[in-house]
């Protein structure tokens, strides 16, 4: 019997690494496939879209706040991967009734690299997870080196249109808007509170608004309506999956950023 803690404190006994898994989480889902477990992969949801192929050769089973339990069922799973953010706490409930769920709770770089690690350890992937995070240390130090001598913007981040929403602390994306030396202008406020553009300081400190292509896929022209009335702001579209995905995604999101801050 070997006993493994997840990132929400709970123990799971296994007689043997788990074989058949189903990933309601897109960016863990993507991490599972770069750790070499695709074919343990059962199950995945809509979201799941990378590699893309995954689509149609997984069982999806809904996305990730609705799932469909019998279809999870009848796939005999021996886990299901959840993540705190994405999945509700009634979802975890009701599965728990089908089979152990591993639930992660990605806030910081280190708890990234804590979630590889586990993975490595729960599925006896060590080496693979070993690889994955020397290759994201190394990225990490040399973007760090590249950013150290940029000055820090100040930045809105939108998710989201009808009512607008921000990224505030506590999340993933605040922790990656820290390392690109943007300060969250919504870092007083926790999670993704809703916002008022009339009450938001436009003309005062304010240098970036960061429109995400993810949850709502914000287009030019929500940027023109949302600053119309101002020329000292700089709107971005910017790739949401870069910021807000975690796991292996991290290595194509460094480079990324240094894509960004060249065209900024």
């Amino acid at each position: 019997m070997k006993q493994f803690t997840d990132q929400l404190g709970t123990i799971h006994t296994f007689d043997s690494s788990p074989k058949r898994i189903v990933s309601l989480v897109p960016s863990q889902t993507e991490l599972l496939y770069d750790l070499g477990l695709e074919k343990s992969l059962v199950g995945i949801t809509k979201f799941c879209v990378h590699p893309y192929h995954l689509k149609s050769t997984k069982k999806i089973v809904g996305g990730t706040k609705k799932v469909n339990c019998d279809k999870i069922r009848s796939l005999n799973p021996d886990i299901i991967i959840c993540n705190k953010e994405e999945n509700t706490k009634e979802i975890v409930d009701e599965l728990w009734k089908i089979c152990p769920v591993w639930v992660t709770d990605i806030l910081t770089l280190e708890d990234n690299f804590q979630m590889i690690t586990d993975f490595g350890q729960l599925f006896d992937k060590r080496t693979e997870a070993r690889k994955w995070n020397d290759k994201l240390a190394f990225a990490l130090s040399d973007f760090k080196i590249f950013i150290k001598d940029i000055p820090v913007k100040k930045a809105a981040y939108f998710i989201w249109k009808k009512p607008y929403m921000v990224a505030g602390s506590g999340t993933f994306i605040d922790e990656l808007l820290k390392l690109n030396h943007f300060q969250n202008q919504y870092a007083s406020q926790e999670r993704y509170p809703e916002i008022e553009l009339e009450k938001m300081d436009i003309n005062g400190s304010l240098d970036l608004v960061l429109l995400s292509s993810e949850p709502f896929p914000f287009k030019a022209e929500d940027g023109f309506e949302m600053m119309k009335d101002t020329v000292n702001v700089k709107v971005i579209l910017v790739d949401g999956e870069m910021f807000s995905w975690y796991g292996s995604r991290l290595i194509k999101a460094l480079d990324y950023f240094k894509y960004l801050h060249n065209s900024i």
